[in-house]
């Protein structure tokens, strides 16, 4: 196989003995090219820039800049990049988060071997490709905001309550996937203020979840 029809990958794993092991690891694959490797979020869209890799092995929590955030700056200006966490965070609005920034993949880093590497070729052929238990919590997650859709006529105590202005502009972030400390950045708000909208528009709108409520607002346009 020759170097152009490599894949050329990219690590970004704040973590240096994951970074090394995870790129002499793969190195090793005939199909797969490792050029570059960043160990924060902003080496990480510096090095996507410079070295324009295929795919991106994106680690979730990193200094300066988290992988959701670095994401978004990566594909802003090269869309056609596919990004894969790899991490050892499932929780659901982390979840919602990346796969709401554009990255293509979601692996926890106990995924075995031969699973990160079918994940690289298969993103690589434009195929989305889940954890097990994220892919569950994902389907699960779905079918409960599908029930919750088509409920049985309220009552005047159960009616949804109307959102403010200022409301709708938190939910239309939160469906955006930000989460609170950009979403305050980007208002001009406290975090804190930001995280009481986002309890009240629950409360308002009779959801349980943050994921909920961001494919709510999805679903509705």
């Amino acid at each position: 196989m020759s170097a152009k029809e490599k894949i050329r990958l990219m690590i970004a794993e704040d973590q240096s003995v994951i970074r090394k092991a995870l790129s002499t690891l793969l190195a090793l694959e005939a199909d797969i090219d490792v050029v570059a490797t960043a160990a924060d979020g902003e080496q990480a869209v510096s090095a996507a820039l410079a070295y324009a890799p295929d795919i991106i092995l994106m680690d979730l929590k990193m200094p300066r800049m988290d992988g959701i955030a670095a994401t978004r700056a990566i594909l802003a200006k090269a869309p056609r990049t596919r990004i894969i966490m790899l991490t050892t965070f499932d929780t659901d609005e982390l979840v919602f988060e990346a796969i709401s920034a554009g990255a293509q993949g979601y692996l926890l880093k106990d995924a075995e071997e031969s699973e990160i590497l079918a994940a690289i070729r298969g993103v690589t052929r434009g195929e989305p490709r889940l954890s097990p238990a994220i892919a569950a919590k994902i389907i699960a997650e779905f079918r409960r905001v599908r029930t919750a859709s088509k409920p049985a006529a309220p009552t005047n105590s159960e009616a949804e309550e109307p959102l403010t202005e200022r409301e709708k502009d938190v939910l239309a972030h939160v469906a955006a996937g930000k989460g609170n400390r950009e979403i305050a950045r980007e208002m001009g708000l406290a975090e804190g203020t930001v995280k009481n909208h986002v309890s009240t528009i629950l409360a308002k709108l009779h959801l349980r979840s943050r994921t909920e409520l961001a494919i709510r607002a999805l679903s509705q346009g």
